[in-house]
C-alpha cells in the first residue's frame, strides 16, 4: 500500500529539498505537537526566522508532512512502504530516512494524538415504543392513522438523553431497510480492511 499524493501537498513537501536532515527531524516533532495540541503560529515564527524562509512556506511544509505521518499511521503503512511512497518525491536520501526513522519510532504517539481527535457521538443505550392508531375524529367517522412512537436513550460521557421520535410505518420500513444496508456493508471486507486501518 502506498500513500497518494496530490500535487499540492507535493508541492508543500518540496520545502524539504532545501533543508538538513536535521531540520526534518525538527519539522516531524513539530508536526506532531500540531496534532496533539493544535497549530502554534509562535513556532512557526520562530523557525522560519532560524530557517530564513517564509512564514507560510513553514506552516505548509509542517502541515504536509503531519499529513504524511498520519495518513502513514491511518494505512499502518510499513516502513518500507512509506519509503516508497516518499521515493516519488525529490527529496535527499538521508531526509528520507529521517522522516520513515521518526515515524517507526513515534508510531505509538502518532496512532494516540489521532485517535485523540475522534469525535465524541452519542451512543444507543436502549429503545422503548408504542403504536398508536387513529380511528376516527371529528372530520372523519372512519379512518385509519397508524403512528410509532420511539424512545432512544442516548448516552454521552455516562449520562442519558432520550430522544422521542414519532413516524408511520413506511418510514419505519425504510428506515430499517438503510439501517440494514449499512450494517451489511460495516460488515464488508473493504470496511473492516479501512476499520483496522484507522485504529
Amino acid at each position: 500500500m502506498f500513500l497518494i499524493l496530490d500535487e499540492e501537498h507535493k508541492h508543500h513537501l518540496n520545502f524539504f529539498t532545501t533543508v538538513e536532515p536535521q531540520v526534518a527531524k525538527e519539522f516531524c516533532r513539530i508536526s506532531l505537537e500540531f496534532l496533539q495540541n493544535g497549530s502554534n503560529a509562535k513556532v512557526y515564527q520562530n523557525v522560519a526566522q532560524k530557517l530564513g524562509s517564509n512564514l507560510e512556506t513553514v506552516k505548509h511544509a509542517v502541515e504536509g508532512l503531519m499529513r504524511v505521518l498520519s495518513e502513514a499511521c491511518k494505512l499502518n503503512l510499513s516502513e518500507m512502504e512509506l519509503q516508497d511512497s516518499l521515493s516519488i518525491l525529490d527529496l535527499q536520501e538521508e531526509i528520507k530516512q529521517e522522516i520513515v526513522r521518526w515515524y517507526v519510532d513515534h508510531t505509538v504517539e502518532l496512532r494516540s494524538a489521532l485517535s485523540s481527535l475522534n469525535m465524541n457521538l452519542l451512543q444507543y443505550s436502549s429503545l422503548e415504543w408504542r403504536f398508536d392508531v387513529q380511528i376516527a375524529s371529528r372530520c372523519l367517522r372512519q379512518q385509519v392513522t397508524p403512528l410509532i412512537i420511539l424512545k432512544l436513550d442516548l448516552c454521552k460521557d455516562g449520562k442519558k438523553q432520550p430522544v422521542v421520535l414519532q413516524t408511520d410505518p413506511c418510514n419505519l420500513v425504510h428506515l430499517t431497510e438503510t439501517l440494514e444496508e449499512a450494517l451489511t456493508e460495516v460488515k464488508s471486507q473493504h470496511t473492516r480492511r479501512m476499520m483496522r486501518n484507522i485504529k
